[in-house]
């Protein structure tokens, strides 16, 4: 009930992993990944392997999770053929792959068990009594690995599957024993209706995967049917009006309604909002109408990650049967430093400091270069790998808008992922728009341009979600 504190707290009692291995893995031993290297298949790599099934699999490009799979002792290969699935128990793909993929059609043909990656991780949330879902166009990553330091500061032992590598779980996912899940719940091609929340939070609703939604209203009603899916309660930003609208037309089962934002009338309402540094924010909060006395600070760049605190701190608002104090709150969230490849110090040379930030949507650019202006460089050269071709077409203009915050802009091709290029764009139309750019074939390229251009003193910052992070490690040690 809006305005009041209700006492459905989440239980804090103990998860137990036979519940998972009873389920859809019961006489699972050996378990392949057909495309192992992507951001949501390593944390359930990590969590399948943290309970003692054997894994293999596969991708075609080399990785940061590809190397942490290794390290774990997954036997890898670099080539997608029939002859990788050998005699696995469970088939997990990943919906990027195309369907003409051999190791699909093989398993396809097969009558080995098939499942796709959030078909495995929505089986996952419902072995949870406490399952945590981060939601929202933007933000989730950091969100999700805010929520995730604040209840680990307070000693609680949760399970884990987020999109980025944070150090403190020691990569993408984790098994805890404590009966709770935090996760990430992606909105593309509805995966995050596979998921089953106990707790929801909505961080933002933006037009996004248009070429699977086709409209914003078909994508809010993803959202709704989101909602509907939350069992206990939906903490969602109140100054936005489509998330407003989402939550208020969501047929609720008697689950409680709690938002956060600048304005007035939010359960949690921020306030005296201070830059300290250009990576320090410091901050209060209005809980329900009633002041809190600690100060909040976050140790992450851009004011939008205020906001992302904000959401997080209402998510963590009430854990466990005493509930945690807002002091103990402010102490975690203090202490997370961030996920890789969200505005991610990866080094410097020759006097330019170099920066990778996973930012791929133009409001995730504009964010991402506006809190890169704060720091005072000389010159900030953005290196944008555009990804897919129908997210570049349907927003040239607004990536146009975005990229043209940084001094100079330099970009690769478009990543094409899943997709085929049915129109013919190219990142050459989108370097017509802003004065001044540059395309290059490949990231070494562009890496060497930067490299001979920038001057001691400028900031050079990879942007994308595919593999630009790979020229942000040739412009510092020369290779990948």
């Amino acid at each position: 009930m809006k305005g009041l504190v209700c006492n459905m707290a989440i239980s804090n009692s103990k998860f137990s992993s036979r519940k998972f291995l009873d389920g859809f893995l019961q006489g699972v031993q050996n378990v392949h990944f057909i495309g192992i290297g992507g951001s949501g298949m390593i944390s359930l790599v990590q969590i399948l392997h943290q309970l003692g099934l054997k894994i293999t699999g596969s991708d075609l490009n080399e990785s940061d999770p590809l190397r942490l799979a290794r390290e774990l002792g997954v036997e890898v290969a670099n080539k997608q053929v029939a002859q990788n699935i050998k005699n696995p128990n469970l088939i997990i793909y990943t919906s990027a792959i195309l369907q003409s993929n051999p190791e699909l059609v093989k398993a396809k043909s097969s009558k080995i068990p098939l499942m796709e990656r959030n078909d495995v991780l929505g089986q996952l949330t419902n072995c949870f009594s406490n399952c945590v879902c981060v939601s929202g166009t933007h933000g989730k990553t950091t969100t999700t690995g805010m929520i995730i330091e604040i209840l680990k500061h307070n000693k609680i032992d949760l399970s884990a599957a987020i999109g980025g590598n944070l150090k403190s779980i020691g990569g993408y996912g984790k098994l805890g024993t404590d009966d709770i899940l935090v996760c990430e719940a992606c909105e593309f091609a509805n995966h995050f209706l596979k998921l089953n929340p106990t707790h929801s939070l909505i961080l933002n609703i933006e037009p996004d995967h248009m070429e699977y939604f086709k409209t914003i209203e078909n994508l809010k009603n993803s959202f709704q049917q989101f909602c509907e899916r939350t069992s206990h309660r939906i903490i969602y930003y109140g100054d936005s009006v489509d998330v407003s609208d989402v939550v208020e037309k969501a047929r609720f089962k008697g689950q409680e309604k709690w938002s956060f934002g600048f304005e007035q009338g939010n359960d949690f309402v921020l306030k005296n909002v201070e830059q300290i540094e250009a990576n320090r924010f410091r901050f209060q909060l209005n809980c329900f109408g009633k002041p809190v006395k600690e100060i909040f600070e976050i140790c992450i760049p851009g004011r939008h990650n205020v906001l992302n605190a904000a959401g997080a701190i209402a998510a963590c608002y009430n854990y466990g049967d005493g509930g945690l104090s807002f002091e103990s709150i402010a102490q975690g969230l203090k202490q997370f430093k961030g996920v890789k490849r969200r505005f991610e110090f990866v080094g410097k040379v020759k006097g330019i400091t170099v920066v990778d930030d996973y930012a791929h949507h133009p409001n995730e650019i504009m964010a991402t270069l506006k809190a890169a202006k704060s720091f005072g460089f000389k010159k900030i050269w953005a290196i944008h790998q555009p990804f897919t071709y129908s997210r570049t077409q349907m927003f040239l203009n607004a990536f146009a808008e975005a990229l043209q915050i940084a001094d100079r802009v330099v970009l690769t091709e478009i990543l094409g992922s899943r997709e085929e290029n049915l129109t013919g764009i190219k990142s050459e139309d989108l370097a017509a728009k802003i004065e001044g750019s540059c395309c290059f074939k490949t990231q070494e390229e562009a890496a060497d341009f930067v490299l001979k251009n920038a001057q001691p003193g400028d900031l050079a910052i990879t942007l994308g979600c595919g593999d630009i992070y790979k020229c942000a490690d040739i412009m510092v040690f020369g290779k990948y």
